[in-house]
């Protein structure tokens, strides 16, 4: 089974903090890197943060800051913790492994809206 589900999503206030969750069913999950993206209507779909295999992260500017991804292997999981979440932020958000350079597992999202 390949899959990848998304949870933690949900209705915050700005300036709040939310923890997302990835489950990763792919073998091996080590080799894989790691990304979540976001797309909100009518937008194009934004990276949001990545994590090599090496742990190499990167963010996307509008989160740095914010923004943390982490990943723990032993669990086969991916994390992204949202801090003062701004409504701009309000999007679907999507798990994504990439075993190479191309991400090519996807999740089928959780939505998070923030409110003001």
């Amino acid at each position: 089974q390949v899959q990848l589900v998304e949870s933690g999503g949900g209705l915050v206030q700005a300036g709040g903090s939310l923890r997302l969750s990835c489950a990763a069913s792919i073998r091996p999950f080590n080799n894989y890197a790691m990304g979540w993206f976001r797309q909100a209507p009518g937008k194009q779909r934004e990276r949001v943060a990545t994590i090599t295999s090496a742990y190499i992260t990167n963010y996307a500017d509008s989160v740095k800051g914010r923004f943390t991804i982490s990943r723990d292997n032993a669990k086969n999981t991916v994390y992204l913790q949202m801090n003062s979440l701004k409504p701009e932020d309000t999007a679907v958000y999507y798990c994504a492994g990439a075993p190479r350079t191309l991400f090519i597992v996807w999740g089928h999202g959780t939505q998070v809206t923030v409110s003001s």
